[in-house]
């Protein structure tokens, strides 16, 4: 049971900070491609 507790506690952080920034990073990126789609649009 030790062994899980310090699995989670070294493992868990990363993982959860992992996951916070790819959350931030897709929002981030659809942002980018909407902002794309539509300089294309003012293009034509």
């Amino acid at each position: 049971m030790d062994q899980w507790i310090k699995l989670v506690s070294e493992v868990g952080f990363p993982i959860i900070v992992t996951l916070y920034l790819l959350h931030r990073i897709e929002a981030k990126l659809e942002a980018v491609i909407q902002s794309i789609h539509g300089l294309s649009e003012k293009v034509n």
